[in-house]
């Protein structure tokens, strides 16, 4: 299995040593190697890419708002030399994150956990297909707390909230606490109704009351909305700002 890559950094010396690391896993593939995000919006759109090693800290957009423009993303590898960018780049489900300068070991584990996702995966019409069998039969989400496990509906979930090793998750009937993480309990969302408006918040936008400056109103609670996800909730909510 040949796994194909994009390098995206602006300093060619980092862009060498990934290359190098590269090609001493056979199974790598490098399909191009650019110095910024629009660059590689282009090879993107026009080239099959499983592993996307992304640099954070580039000019013109930097590679954690670049990777929020991504619909179909790959397995991304940030790197970066700033450790502080970790917590935004996992809240983007990274696959992974290389702090500059990194081993060539660390390197391999880090790929080699893209690859395990990337097993994982569904072939794309697959997905398709199974995409369009939940969308047809599936409109709820089981969830497991306090030994009992729940069924709730989509058009009944209200929000959620990111509380520590706990989510919060607030329906039109209840208030449940499941020992799990945030992204999980997103992943089990459909994107087209659950928007996140903060690192810490997930919505149903059809229970969405008002919106009134950085906050959103649903059932009399104030839900923030995060400086890093107003541009792309509006867009979604049909706005330009």
């Amino acid at each position: 299995m040949k796994i194909s890559c994009l390098i995206v950094d602006d300093e060619p010396i980092a862009r060498d040593i990934i290359k190098s690391y590269c090609e001493h896993l056979e199974m790598l593939h490098i399909v191009a190697s650019c110095g910024n995000a629009l660059e590689a919006k282009s090879i993107l759109q026009s080239q099959h890419i499983d592993i996307l090693f992304l640099d954070i800290n580039m000019p013109v957009i930097d590679g954690v708002s670049f990777a929020k423009t991504l619909k179909n993303q790959p397995q991304i590898i940030f790197t970066t030399a700033y450790k502080e960018y970790a917590t935004d780049a996992f809240d983007l489900a990274a696959c992974d994150y290389l702090l500059k300068p990194f081993s060539f070991e660390r390197f391999i584990i880090a790929v080699d956990k893209a690859f395990e996702k990337l097993q994982a995966k569904p072939d794309k019409k697959d997905q398709q297909v199974m995409e369009g069998a939940s969308s047809k039969t599936e409109d709820f989400i089981f969830i497991k707390t306090d030994g009992k496990i729940y069924k709730i509906r989509h058009d009944e979930l209200l929000y959620a909230e990111a509380q520590g090793n706990y989510t919060r998750i607030v329906t039109e009937r209840s208030v449940l606490m499941p020992k799990m993480p945030f992204s999980n309990l997103e992943e089990l969302l459909p994107a087209s109704l659950f928007l996140r408006t903060h690192r810490s918040f997930l919505i149903n936008k059809e229970k969405i009351d008002h919106i009134e400056g950085n906050r959103i109103f649903i059932s009399n609670t104030e839900i923030p909305i995060g400086s890093n996800y107003k541009e792309s909730l509006f867009k979604e909510l049909g706005f330009s700002k």
